[in-house]
């Protein structure tokens, strides 16, 4: 079921979305090569807990960490670990979701660290690209598969693969609503948006091959089926009568 917010629904979201995009914008400013992904968990959950939110991952279906910790191959839903460190050259995406006020806001970026080669400095730049390709022209009564449409395009034309597996989501008192959005599509199709929708869009492109695979030793970690690394950007997005507001930038 799809749940249009209400006017003070949407005000109430407001708050974990901000809490949100400060918690990344503090780890960006604090992750570094030498630290483990723990380290960054750890970050993320001190933040979010300093706001008066909850880390809403936090033992969600199990998970054990209050963010999704994933380094160069792995899509995305890496566990961190005080064993995987964090090296000089590597991308890594951070995504994290906390609540407050009875709502959610949820959010990913993939940071560059040290000297990052220019391969991948292209592949995190074309993804938060295509993120902003989505949004172009998009509004109440757009196709829902117009979105995944804009981010196949514009990702196959630089020759990256994007994942067909895993998708965007509403987002509201829960932290996975409907509908799916894809991250591809044929224009024009899939049910029609409404204003106070309030959905995740979020690009997750492979620089190689758009197939994955899942780590069974964990029963999270999604890889790149041919190791080539993959980048993350997501933000809330809530759909207006004659547009769109992002509300966790």
């Amino acid at each position: 079921m799809i749940h249009i917010k209400s006017p003070q629904e949407i005000e109430l979201m407001r708050e974990p979305c901000r809490i949100v995009r400060e918690t990344l914008e503090f780890v960006g400013k604090n992750i570094k090569a030498g630290m483990t992904t723990k380290e960054v968990d750890d970050l993320v959950y001190r933040y979010i807990t300093s706001c008066g939110a909850t880390p809403s991952s936090l033992g969600y279906e199990g998970f054990p960490a209050s963010a999704c910790v994933s380094v160069n191959d792995v899509v995305v839903h890496g566990i961190p670990s005080d064993d995987k460190v964090i090296v000089d050259g590597d991308i890594v995406s951070v995504d994290i979701t906390a609540e407050k006020n009875g709502f959610n806001g949820d959010a990913a970026r993939t940071f560059l660290i040290g000297n990052v080669s220019e391969e991948k400095r292209q592949l995190v730049k074309v993804t938060e690209e295509c993120f902003f390709k989505a949004l172009e022209g998009l509004r109440a009564g757009s196709p829902l598969f117009d979105i995944g449409y804009a981010v196949q395009t514009y990702a196959e034309s630089h020759g990256y693969g994007v994942v067909r597996s895993l998708t965007g989501h509403g987002i509201g008192r829960d932290m996975h609503e409907d509908p799916g959005v894809p991250n591809y599509g044929r224009k024009g199709t899939g049910l029609r948006l409404r204003a106070g929708m309030t959905i995740c869009i979020e690009p997750m492109i492979n620089m190689g091959t758009w197939k994955v695979w899942q780590d069974e030793r964990d029963g999270w970690t999604i890889r790149t089926m041919d190791g080539k690394p993959s980048a993350h950007y997501e933000n809330t997005v809530l759909i207006t009568e004659d547009g769109v507001e992002i509300l966790t930038l």
